[in-house]
């Protein structure tokens, strides 16, 4: 990453062949690497506007990617989707991409924390999308963007309950021959998992059930 250096033209082309689509307006291009830090101390354009508007292509490109070529009812699409927007799925995406490299950024490692690289994935896409269209973008997509399987099983469970009912699910973990044994009940089925921890135990019934609902 850089903190607050200045672009030459080699960067400008070392980015591009990164992303793999030249822009025809640098600034812009600029604009999608500039964190707020940068614009605080130094002024100018930053990308949070760019995020706004690359959540909403990225939504759209996935979407029309998974109708046109998933099958499923528009639950099953919907959670697929979930999974390719989600901020792990972004992060890594980015890191393919190796786009934090070239950040502008002023201060320390610890300014661009958080949700920085996702957004960061968010603001490019939103470039490429106003500087070359939505072809160019499903291109970019499809070369960085992959469905990645969450950790986080049980808040996607419990988002899933929750939008059919006001109850949440219900865990309940022993221990078991040196190991935890977890079984999880929601909406009248159940599903177990094992782990070496109450966490692991946890998020494996979790996935199962999860599974469950929407396969």
């Amino acid at each position: 990453m850089n903190s607050g250096e200045e672009w030459t033209d080699k960067t400008y082309r070392d980015v591009e062949e990164a992303i793999g689509y030249r822009f025809r307006d640098r600034d812009l291009l600029l604009t999608c690497f500039t964190h707020t830090s940068y614009t605080n101390h130094c002024g100018g354009k930053n990308n949070e506007r760019l995020e706004f508007l690359g959540d909403a292509v990225l939504g759209l490109s996935v979407t029309e990617a998974l109708f046109r070529g998933k099958r499923g009812d528009e639950g099953k699409l919907t959670e697929l989707r979930k999974q390719y927007v989600s901020k792990p799925a972004l992060e890594e995406a980015e890191r393919r991409a190796g786009l934090m490299r070239f950040l502008r950024y002023c201060g320390g490692e610890g300014n661009v924390g958080g949700k920085t690289a996702s957004n960061l994935f968010e603001a490019v896409t939103a470039g490429i999308y106003l500087d070359g269209g939505i072809k160019e973008v499903n291109r970019f997509l499809n070369r960085f963007l992959a469905e990645i399987e969450t950790e986080n099983y049980k808040t996607l469970l419990q988002e899933y309950v929750q939008e059919r009912t006001k109850s949440t699910p219900k865990y309940s973990v022993k221990e078991q021959n040196g190991a935890y044994v977890c079984r999880v009940s929601a909406l009248g089925k159940e599903a177990a998992g094992k782990g070496e921890s109450k966490k692991a135990a946890e998020t494996q019934a979790a996935k199962r059930l999860y599974q469950l609902f929407t396969e």
